[in-house]
């Protein structure tokens, strides 16, 4: 118990940190999506590739997982972090000089070095709960998850602030994204994380990814993980240029992205306390339920209103369904399989958040005659794989409780 406590004690120190992280580095995400498809539509030869900057950022994370989780097991989370944040800085200077010149090539280039940094910001929840006690774990990730919430405001509005600091459109949040690394990589020097002792990385054997993926609690995590973040991608985004595609404006744009990341995040102050108290598979369960329901009111008109309203459900949905699809996974594995695992988790599902990525400006701008039309397909697109993951859960929720009714 003592040690418990212990545990969690050191743990609260390393949480605050890193919910600080979160807050300043992870601000320049909301202001990449935002503005990288509008870049992406100045220079783009293509209209149908404007989202391609965003999908080169989320395929840079999903190739950059693989490498990154075992290279943090190696030499520690706070070397990864660190490493995380200079690409974020060389990435927006790479896609800054590439709007400046107007070429498309540099910009999808320095999109896909700030993967590697999107890669590394994903890694902050499974640091939160290295040495974290069953109890608290949960609510350790919500926590760090939570400073998000700083960033959602940050982010859309240092973009609305620098709009007009370069006479290249949008140049001016790039710079601000380099600025933002170089300056918040810092706080990675306060974190007291613990070490794995050698002969647990080393002599403790650690299953193939095959036999991990038979594990059905790490599976079922996995593809309710790869749903839930695939879904919200997808739908935000496309936002962008369907509200102004829609007559509004980038302002509005902005300010709707902005209500999407505070209800990605806001939530998490509780999202841990309601896995502790209810379970992690109905938390999840509500969470696909929420994300249904945005495509639904999307579905319902046009308006700012309904902008608003979807995109708040979005984000509301992707917390309960990516918390709780976190939570899973980090209990499901040993110790030393830790870096497999994470690994192998978040290349799956930022691979699938880069097809959405890529399927949402295909959709969008290209399946239909009009805005309209795209906006549709974009939200009826995510039936499907709300299907899918549901009935994973489902199979889950029922495996366990028929194991329960047989144990004597």
């Amino acid at each position: 118990m003592t040690q418990s406590v212990d545990a969690d004690r050191a743990t609260k120190r390393n949480v605050a940190v890193l919910v600080a992280c979160q807050a300043i580095l992870g601000a320049q995400m909301p202001m990449l999506f935002v503005v990288g498809t509008w870049a992406g539509k100045i220079v783009s030869p293509i209209a149908c590739l404007a989202t391609l900057p965003i999908s080169l950022i989320v395929f840079g994370s999903m190739t950059t997982a693989p490498w990154l989780s075992p290279f943090m097991q190696r030499h520690g989370r706070k070397a990864g972090f660190i490493l995380g944040a200079s690409a974020g800085a060389v990435g927006a200077a790479i896609s800054a000089y590439g709007l400046y010149m107007g070429s498309f090539a540099l910009l999808l280039f320095g999109s896909y070095i700030t993967g590697i940094y999107m890669s590394a910001q994903g890694f902050y929840r499974f640091a939160a709960a290295d040495g974290a006690s069953d109890s608290f774990r949960p609510k350790a990730i919500s926590y760090v998850m939570a400073g998000g919430l700083l960033s959602a405001i940050l982010g859309p509005q240092m973009n609305n602030a620098v709009a007009g600091w370069s006479p290249v459109p949008y140049m001016g949040s790039y710079i601000v994204v380099v600025l933002l690394n170089v300056f918040g990589m810092g706080l990675f020097f306060l974190l007291r994380l613990p070490k794995q002792a050698a002969a647990t990385i080393t002599d403790a054997p650690v299953r193939s990814r095959k036999e991990l993926l038979k594990t059905p609690a790490i599976l079922v995590a996995i593809i309710c993980g790869m749903v839930a973040y695939a879904l919200m991608n997808l739908i935000m985004t496309a936002t962008p240029l369907a509200v102004v595609g829609c007559g509004f404006t980038d302002a509005n744009a902005n300010n709707v992205v902005m209500a999407h990341v505070l209800a990605m995040f806001a939530p998490s102050f509780f999202t841990g306390h309601l896995i502790t108290r209810f379970g992690v598979h109905k938390i999840m369960g509500l969470g696909l339920a929420i994300l249904a329901c945005a495509g639904l009111v999307a579905l319902s008109g046009v308006e700012l209103g309904n902008f608003f309203v979807a995109l708040i459900l979005l984000g509301l949905g992707w917390n309960f369904g990516f918390i709780g699809a976190t939570t899973l996974l980090t209990s499901s594995h040993s110790p030393q399989e830790r870096g497999r695992v994470q690994g192998m988790n978040d290349a799956i599902v930022f691979g699938c958040v880069t097809v959405a990525s890529l399927a949402s400006g295909g959709l969008l701008n290209c399946s239909g005659g009009d805005i309209l039309s795209g906006w549709t397909a974009v939200n009826v697109a995510m039936a499907p794989f709300l299907l899918l993951a549901g009935s994973a859960l489902l199979w889950l929720t029922l495996r366990n409780a028929s194991a329960k009714s047989t144990t004597p």
